[in-house]
């Protein structure tokens, strides 16, 4: 701006104050005018009525001044003082009181602690530096069927792609330590060079990973958790450049992670060792997970058209070992791949509990219109007084905010109890660790509560403005039940609680139905006295398939012949939820056409006493023996579901098939054994393949052994027999077979828990709510009921008369409750086994229990109404 305009704009605001002044003085002036005429008409003379005008209007001034400026003080006390009724008042009714705190800490608190879940893991960003740009990627040939990438795959991208920043591979497995102390098996994520730069980690003490640290021949290095390093070495200890020997192999320690980085991308580890690569040879195995950062102006279509022309490419270099030409290299955001499908099934919790919450206000709701009907007396004495309307309603609006506040402090405290106990319950939800009551779940709760307050006070306070209160101050001792519009409100209030919790209590039933189900699944097995480890031979002692499976024979033969053990066996995979194993194969005698997806089914290897161990019958053929080695011809056991649904009407035995793309070898098929639930108790495809361990000469196993009797004594001597043959390897995840069948179990039986209590709240608080209706019923009729039984009216009439009152609006709620739960249970779908989201068994039960119920809250005032004494009525009248 140039002088001359600074100049202008000064001129102008002058002119524009000094116009404002000329409007206030004229103002002055006019008002001047008017009080001096007014004197001089009294009598006074022209000099001293305009100097008396002039003190008047300065004095009037200086008031006006002083009560703008004491407004301010004024409109705070009286919002203490109206505190301080409202404190008075709910401590004069104490079970009042408590009854409303109680209801809205538990309907708040619950919400509070189901919110936090949700923020923590769907609604909060991923703790990296800008997480929109994180992806990772798959093979995938439907939208439901993905898996890994191989390291022809990765290998390939990393060469061709244009739209990454970056990117990095992961193959997770259990690594061995030794030289600290006792042999122990810990988890670990083997990376590639790129992967904390990638995911954007920073360690907090050394360095990541150097690029070509990754290339085969180079020095092994490791990056260790924090806790890993403090568990193991001590907090103070610098661990920089000291070795450790993972799988029988010295890693250099080249940096340490934060103390918040325990979990990177979704994947938990101690330990990440660098991943080193080879030249692969064919296609296959498909075990590395990937990450990439897009890169700043890439966009996820970007990344999907750029992979899938590598995925077009790379297809013709292996199309001998690989013929699936539908599978395409298909990005997915980071967040989307941690959250998974669990998203779903937060959001209907929380909507569950945001129904109890509901059912809650309305509950408090309806004792406040109560209350406030009971003080229509006290409400017309302070009107008659001088108080006005618009006083009352603030009066009641400061108690309903107070009442709503010591709730939602109650509320405060139930969400951290229940946030720690969903913690200590959880069945494996991701992000969970980030979950905690952090300040925007604080401000959830302060809004969440605000609005309850306003949402129950509402009620009493339009009862208090737009009511004619002098009829109760005539009354005298009589009260009225607060006019037909109030009742009908109350009668309303009571129906949407029930209305409200029919579907809660049929989401509830149908989930606990579902995991009733999902438990009287037969697994294939017996799963009594059995019990299972993990056990990994590492490379360096056992660099061939010769030396491990002679190291197995003699294990299994050393743990038989302990007393007390029936069998022992070893696989790649454990039921009811394997690994995630599962191989493509082709049939010799019907191949797929050129091009097309093979079959693709759940796929172990293991030993022959395997199948005895778990008591698996063999129903047709034979199980490998001693004759197939590694030299002799491939052979598979094949479940029965394999055998029906690609062979049935045939003879299975003798068929031969290809298997991984490897079309130089056929294997044949020697033996049809039962089906076994490997993939989850709810799969309803249980079609397996089992391939002799002997064949492969896998490292890492289970090793199973079934006792006489509680096979838990057992795992001393047969750690001893182990450790005889080799000392530096230890048993992991030690469990008994019957642990992890309730494990897979354990997520829908923790959804059907938290279901379920927010659904016998919900049926709690509307069983109280129409008691206390019809309770607060009798009590204001009292006077019309004594009277009546005083004329002779039968006491089973009176309680039928109450009881049909209470019943008519818990019907109501009911059958528009129904209409809702057949509309919302929809959405739980996904989440049951073995039943309909419309059972109609399930929801004719759940209306007859809440009619039930009903029927016993409506009866016990009814009982109370028919043992008021008629000649106390009639006394009093």
């Amino acid at each position: 701006m140039s002088r001359f305009d600074g100049f202008v704009q000064k001129a102008r605001e002058t002119l524009a104050r000094r116009h404002e002044e000329a409007e206030l003085d004229e103002e002055m002036r006019f008002h001047l005018e008017c009080e001096t005429e007014r004197l001089v008409a009294k009598g006074m003379s022209p000099d001293r009525a305009r100097a008396e005008a002039e003190r008047l209007l300065g004095k009037q001034e200086r008031v006006r001044e002083a009560v703008r400026e004491e407004s301010g003080f004024q409109a705070l006390e009286q919002t203490l003082r109206d505190l301080r009724y409202a404190a008075r008042g709910l401590r004069k009714s104490p079970s009042f009181t408590l009854a409303a705190v109680l209801t809205l800490g538990l309907g708040i608190g619950a919400t509070t602690a189901i919110y936090s879940v949700v923020h923590g893991i769907i609604l909060e960003p991923l703790p990296y530096p800008e997480p929109d740009r994180l992806i990772r990627f798959y093979q995938q040939n439907s939208p439901t069927n993905r898996w890994g990438l191989s390291v022809a795959d990765y290998q390939a991208v990393e060469e061709q792609q244009r739209e990454f920043e970056s990117l990095a591979a992961m193959m997770g497995s259990a690594v061995t330590l030794t030289g600290r102390g006792r042999a122990e098996r810990i988890e670990a994520r083997r990376v590639t060079a790129d992967w904390f730069r990638t995911i954007g980690v920073v360690p907090a003490e050394g360095r990541g990973f150097l690029r070509g640290e990754d290339r085969p021949g180079t020095e092994r290095v490791v990056v260790l958790s924090h806790g890993f390093k403090e568990r193991v070495f001590g907090p103070v200890a610098n661990v920089l450049g000291v070795a450790i020997t993972l799988d029988g192999q010295p890693h250099t320690i080249v940096g340490v992670l934060p103390p918040d980085r325990g979990t990177l991308a979704g994947y938990p580890a101690e330990v990440w060792p660098i991943l080193q690569l080879e030249t692969p040879t064919r296609r296959g195995p498909f075990f590395l997970r990937t990450v990439a950062r897009l890169r700043p102006e890439a966009s996820l279509d970007d990344a999907r058209r750029d992979l899938a022309g590598i995925s077009r490419r790379i297809f013709p270099i292996w199309a001998d070992g690989f013929t699936d030409e539908n599978a395409v290299l298909t990005p997915y955001s980071m967040r989307e791949i941690i959250v998974g499908d669990v998203g779903s099934a937060l959001f209907l919790l929380l909507g569950a509990v945001g129904g109890v919450l509901l059912i809650g206000i309305a509950n408090v709701a309806n004792l406040l219109l109560v209350r406030a009907t009971a003080r229509e007396r006290e409400m017309a004495l302070r009107t008659s007084l001088g108080a006005s309307r618009g006083r009352l309603a603030r009066q009641l609006l400061v108690e309903s905010l107070l009442l709503a506040a010591l709730g939602g402090t109650a509320g405060a405290v139930i969400a951290l109890l229940g946030l720690e106990a969903l913690i200590s319950t959880n069945p494996g939800l991701p992000r969970l660790e980030e979950v905690g009551l952090d300040t925007g779940v604080l401000a959830f709760a302060a809004a969440v509560t605000l609005g309850a307050g306003l949402l129950f006070g509402l009620a009493p306070l339009l009862h208090a403005v737009s009511r004619d209160l002098a009829p109760s101050l005539r009354g005298g001792g009589r009260t009225s039940t607060g006019g037909a519009g109030w009742r009908r409100l109350r009668s309303t209030l009571v129906a949407g609680e029930f209305a409200l919790a029919v579907p809660l209590l049929v989401g509830a039933v149908l989930l606990v139905s579902s995991v009733f189900r999902l438990q009287q699944v037969d697994p294939g097995y017996d799963p009594d006295n059995l019990i299972s480890a993990r056990v990994s031979l590492p490379p360096a002692d056992y660099p061939s398939g010769a030396e491990v499976i002679q190291f197995w024979d003699e294990v299994l033969l050393r743990i038989e012949e302990i007393p007390g053990v029936v069998a022992a066996g070893v696989s790649t995979s454990l039921p009811p939820i394997g690994s995630g194993d599962t191989n493509n194969f082709d049939l010799m005698d019907r191949p797929v056409v050129s091009g097309a997806s093979q079959p693709s089914v759940f796929w172990s290897w293991a030993t022959p006493s395997f199948f005895a161990a778990l008591q698996v019958p063999l129903l047709e053929g034979r199980l490998p023996n001693e004759e197939d080695g590694r030299s002799s011809p491939p052979v598979v056991v094949v479940s029965r579901s394999w055998a029906d649904r690609y062979y049935p009407d045939e003879e299975t035995l003798g068929k031969q098939l290809y298997a991984g793309g490897d079309t130089s070898t056929p294997i044949t098929v020697v033996g049809v054994v039962g089906d076994v639930k490997f993939a989850g108790l709810d799969a309803m495809d249980d079609a397996a393949v089992y391939e002799p361990l002997v064949q492969a000469g896998f490292r890492s196993v289970n090793l199973l052994v079934r006792a006489e009797g509680d096979g838990t004594g057992l795992l001393e001597r047969v750690s001893a027999e182990i450790e005889a043959l080799d000392p530096g390897l230890p048993l992991a995840g030690v469990q008994t077979m019957s642990e992890r069948l309730s494990t897979a179990v354990a997520e829908p039986r923790y959804w059907a828990t938290l279901l379920g209590l927010f659904g016998g709240l919900g049926l709690l608080l509307a069983a109280v709510g129409i008691y206390g209706v019809l309770s607060y019923y009798v009590s204001r009729q009292s006077r019309d009921i004594g009277i009546r039984m005083a004329l002779g009216a039968d006491p089973a009439a009176v309680r039928r008369l109450v009881i049909r009152r209470g019943m008519v609006r818990a019907a109501l709620g009911m059958g528009i409750g129904v209409g809702g739960a057949l509309l919302l249970t929809r959405s739980l779908e996904s989440l049951l086994f073995g039943i309909s989201p419309s059972d109609p068994r399930t929801v004719v039960g759940v209306v007859l229990a809440l009619g039930l119920v009903a029927l016993v809250a409506c009866y016990l005032p009814a009982r109370r109404a028919t043992r008021i004494d008629p000649m106390r009525t009639l006394v009093v009248e």
